[in-house]
């Protein structure tokens, strides 16, 4: 029955369009300009002839309509796709008026309600697919060792993306991990459980171009800003985009919810989409307040793109814009900071990755109004720059190495950090990957040196994954220590039970002068992936 009213409305549609093909009309030409996952933009000269829930086909193509016309502004289509129908960016796209024929000579045609009602819930199915993929796992970790305390502590994670939950508008996300301490260490302070939720949220697409998220979520497009609570949107307007968003901050000491550190802000920003260039740039203000008095008040900015093929640049900033010291309040400007980051290839085997940074301390000046001024003192910008590159000479053989750097005014906190590896995707002899890498660190307190090797196997068809490693550490203290030797061996065992079950089991025991740590973790990892096909 279904595949019959399938048929009908197909071939309703068909000869609606042969008329209307016929008829003397002039044909509104557009081009795709945009495609997510769920829509198609459109972009015209004019959409003044077009109706939201009219029809719009390819340009050449024959049979039923392509697209569904959702909702639209002035030059631009936001489109549903019909029957499976395959657009690609840039394709030309046709819309033809209609044409209602003469009453004495035909009837208008009307589509039975029962048949609209059928071709929305196919529209509906097409557009919001569900997909579901989740992740959950459970780990120990025992250390036993012959002149400390032991220790054992379990973990548990649990990750879920719910996209558009029984083919709805509807989708949730979940993010949370759990740790409990089974024989704390004398003279602990703090719990011996710890909850920590970092998303927990529900969203809603009110229509293709607008969403509302509730809950506990991290905005992408505030990434430095974290977890918050409370009410989140975004609209899309073209290559354009506005949001706002109310809530609070996680409490600083268990991370739960606190409605006292209350937050607001706005952000605006546009997205580019072409072929050879593709970006995202978004501009934002934040207020967060604490127990009602102005805690902070910041501008921020983050960029991202793809500026060829090749070269890739991500950048982020934020600038407090409040301050206050005793009595006095001020709107000065203070670059809290800036990151930012340039990665190249030169060809398949070669890579670069060069990034800066500057951080000065994050001041809420009710929460820490009583040390504002000890802050203050100390507001030195920590910097750092760091440069990898990454070779590949040969089919089997990769390679790098990397230097960074640590420093601000005063000469504390610097330190300089040269790394380098090699890595064998084949070994000669034994098969399976080996890898040796090497690092120095010096710092104002120590020089360390760390070599390491470690090899790896696949074995029954992969299903069994086998792992060797070995590390020796020396440190050099400036103060009055000694000289510290280290040597650290272990070994991983990794079995994938299935395609979704995994469980691995690592034991590692740590040297230096007479001193043996045992260390033993286990992990089991279940994934789940639901998918509804359209």
């Amino acid at each position: 029955m279904k595949k019959t009213i399938q048929y009908i409305i197909r071939t309703l549609i068909f000869l609606t369009v042969v008329v209307a093909w016929g008829q003397d009309k002039e044909v509104v030409n557009g081009k795709v300009s945009f495609i997510t996952a769920n829509s198609v933009y459109v972009r015209f000269d004019s959409t003044a002839a077009i109706q939201v829930g009219d029809t719009l086909r390819l340009d050449g193509q024959k049979g039923p309509a392509c697209l569904f016309v959702d909702s639209k502004s002035t030059t631009s289509c936001v489109c549903l796709p019909l029957f499976d129908c395959k657009v690609e960016k840039g394709d030309k796209i046709i819309f033809i008026p209609p044409v209602k024929t003469d009453a004495s000579v035909a009837e208008e045609i009307v589509v039975p309600r029962t048949l609209r009602d059928t071709l929305d819930q196919e529209t509906k199915e097409l557009a919001y697919p569900q997909e579901i993929k989740a992740r959950i796992s459970a780990s120990t970790y025992s250390l036993v060792s012959n002149d400390r305390e032991n220790r054992h502590r379990l973990m548990s994670r649990l990750s879920v993306d719910a996209d558009h939950i029984d083919d709805s508008r509807f989708s949730a996300q979940v993010y949370m991990n759990f740790r409990h301490i089974l024989d704390a260490p004398t003279g602990r302070v703090g719990n011996n459980s710890l909850l920590r939720v970092f998303n927990f949220a529900v969203s809603h697409e009110t229509t293709p171009t607008l969403k509302f998220l509730f809950g506990r979520a991290i905005n992408p497009k505030i990434s430095s800003l974290g977890p918050m609570d409370g009410l989140q949107a975004e609209k899309q307007l073209g290559n354009a985009y506005v949001g706002a968003m109310v809530g609070s901050r996680p409490d600083v000491f268990d991370f739960g919810f606190n409605p006292n550190l209350l937050q607001y802000g706005a952000y605006l920003g546009i997205n580019s989409d072409r072929d050879d260039f593709r970006s995202q740039t978004t501009l934002g203000f934040i207020e967060q307040r604490g127990e009602g008095a102005i805690d902070r008040r910041y501008a921020y900015a983050q960029h991202t793109s793809a500026l060829s093929q090749n070269l890739n640049l991500f950048a982020s900033a934020e600038m407090d814009l409040y301050s206050k010291v005793g009595d006095t309040i001020a709107n000065d400007y203070r670059l809290t900071s800036l990151y930012s980051s340039l990665r190249y290839r030169f060809s398949r085997g070669v890579s670069l990755m060069v990034s800066y940074d500057t951080r000065k301390r994050i001041i809420y000046y009710d929460t820490y109004r009583s040390d504002i001024e000890q802050l203050l003192d100390d507001d030195l910008a920590r910097q750092g720059v760091r440069a990898r590159i990454n070779i590949r000479p040969l089919r089997r053989v990769f390679t790098g190495f990397s230097y960074s750097k640590r420093f601000q005014s005063d000469q504390q906190n610097k330190s300089d950090n040269i790394h380098g590896y090699l890595t064998l995707s084949q070994t000669p002899f034994v098969h399976g990957r080996t890898s040796v890498s090497y690092n120095q660190n010096q710092s104002n307190y120590v020089v360390s040196n760390i070599i390491s090797m470690r090899h790896s196997r696949g074995l029954f068809e992969n299903r069994l994954n086998t792992e060797l490693y070995y590390r020796l550490a020396e440190y050099d203290y400036t103060m009055n220590f000694d000289k510290l030797s280290q040597q650290l061996m272990g070994v991983n065992l990794t079995y994938h039970i299935n395609r979704t079950l995994m469980f691995s089991l690592t034991g590692e025991l740590s040297m230096y002068n007479d001193s043996r740590n045992y260390r033993v973790y286990t992990r089991l990892v279940q994934r789940f992936h639901s998918k509804h096909k359209n």
